[in-house]
């Protein structure tokens, strides 16, 4: 629970991050990171690097493993806890709230942002954590296309990957695409704006046709960029009265992949199959996609 990473942040030393660090970079070529490669990196002598190990480890930060040698991985909580460092630092954000979203592959918090140079009132913002790989690394690998040349794989590298993928598609769609900003990113977090509204299959909409339309309309000028959502439904499209925002990108391809008219094909489908089922309104998802390829929406 970020809850408990939040209250532990707050007693965690230099030691304690520069431990963190050391095993964060070593997964880089290790499964588990040799206690040597520990000492070399924090130059520290083992009987503290082992007293401050143990406490990593019963605080869920790290894992360890005695055989066939003495071997570490940093655990998720450990994990969050090197982002929030670095935002801190930063002064990204001040102060952390309440989960509001959780799923397989993120959890999501509200944040605060303090005004810069002290002036104003501080900015809410959404602080979104990825967990690509918790359940399952080879699962993740084999559904995502940019891990499938990847030989040395952990959770670490695909949940900042993840990241990395959301936050740079996010740049390139904003302010183009009704995405919410993108503020900050580090390791397998990114912070942004709150998205405006609330969420498409929360919500009762008045005029549901214009809203289609508007959907169908954002999905076109995302074509027309070159990329499709791909994992676009109800479930990550929020509504206000100004429009539509799409979140959740980290799945989003390129229109010259293999797969790209299934995968356009698939999220039109997901998006006509709810205002059918909720208002009745019927249209055909062919039509749909070849006025996308067109342009006829964008």
């Amino acid at each position: 629970m970020i809850d408990d990473v939040v209250k532990l942040f707050k007693k965690l030393g230099t030691k304690d991050l520069r431990i963190l660090t050391g095993i964060e970079i070593g997964m880089k070529d290790f499964e588990w990171v040799p206690i040597e490669e520990l000492m070399k990196y924090t130059r520290l002598p083992y009987s503290t690097l082992e007293y401050k190990l143990g406490l990593l480890i019963k605080n869920n930060m790290v894992v360890g493993v005695k055989n066939p040698y003495e071997g570490y991985q940093i655990y998720f909580d450990g994990y969050d806890a090197l982002a929030l460092n670095a935002f801190v630092k930063r002064g990204t954000i001040s102060g952390i709230g309440d989960e509001i979203g959780v799923g397989k592959e993120s959890v999501v918090h509200e944040a605060v942002k303090e005004p810069e140079l002290g002036l104003g009132e501080p900015q809410g913002v959404i602080l979104k954590f990825h967990r690509e790989g918790r359940t399952s690394f080879k699962s993740v690998k084999r559904t995502r296309s940019h891990l499938n040349d990847r030989e040395h794989f952990s959770w670490i590298y695909a949940a900042r990957l993840a990241a990395k993928r959301e936050a740079e598609i996010i740049k390139e769609l904003y302010p183009d695409i009704s995405v919410p900003k993108l503020i900050d990113n580090n390791r397998h977090a990114l912070v942004m704006d709150v998205a405006k509204g609330t969420l498409l299959y929360k919500t009762k909409l008045e005029a549901p046709q214009w809203f289609l339309d508007e959907i169908i309309r954002q999905i076109g000028l995302v074509y027309g960029k070159g990329y499709i959502h791909s994992d676009l439904s109800e479930y990550n499209i929020f509504v206000n009265e100004d429009g539509v925002q799409f979140i959740d990108w980290p799945q989003y391809v390129e229109t010259s992949h293999p797969h790209a008219d299934e995968l356009l094909e698939r999220d039109v489908s997901n998006v006509l199959k709810h205002f059918k089922r909720k208002y009745r309104i019927d249209m055909d998802v062919a039509d749909v996609v070849s006025g996308i390829k067109s342009g006829m929406w964008s």
